[in-house]
């Protein structure tokens, strides 16, 4: 008898160890992906001017809210925020355009990411010169 009381004593015990293990690590996992569903703390806190942009920034801009016409195929494409720097919002909501850079072969790596109903008229816009690495909201 005790010999029994004993192997469904530890029996008990670890199971109860394997209940507190799995809450901890699905409380862990919950809390990592309500992080990064929402805007990286200085993503909203960073902005620039749109005086400050370089040129090409300020002609883009220009370009945007005329509707275009866009120099490169990709501008007004949908940006997925997959880096998840920008608030979340629905897939469609960003936009990119490309912010040409002098003497660069490619399409370099500045973009204007803007987003709002209609792209002429949005609701914010955010410049990047690394290529998605961090963004800075354009103040008008």
């Amino acid at each position: 008898m005790n010999r029994w009381f004993n192997q469904n004593w530890v029996g008990a015990a670890a199971s109860r160890l394997l209940v507190v293990l799995t809450f901890a690590a699905a409380g862990c996992v919950a809390s990592q992906l309500a992080w990064a569903k929402g805007p990286a703390p200085e993503a909203a806190a960073t902005s620039v001017a749109l005086a400050d942009l370089p040129k090409q920034g300020r002609e883009t801009y220009a370009l945007i809210l005329a509707g275009g016409p866009f120099p490169y195929e990709k501008d007004g494409t949908v940006f997925g925020n997959r880096e998840r720097l920008l608030p979340a919002q629905k897939r469609g909501f960003y936009r990119e355009y490309t912010v040409k850079t002098p003497y660069a072969r490619t399409r370099g790596a500045k973009r204007i990411v803007c987003g709002g109903a209609q792209p002429s008229k949005p609701e914010a816009c955010y410049y990047t010169e690394d290529h998605y690495s961090s963004f800075k909201r354009i103040a008008p």
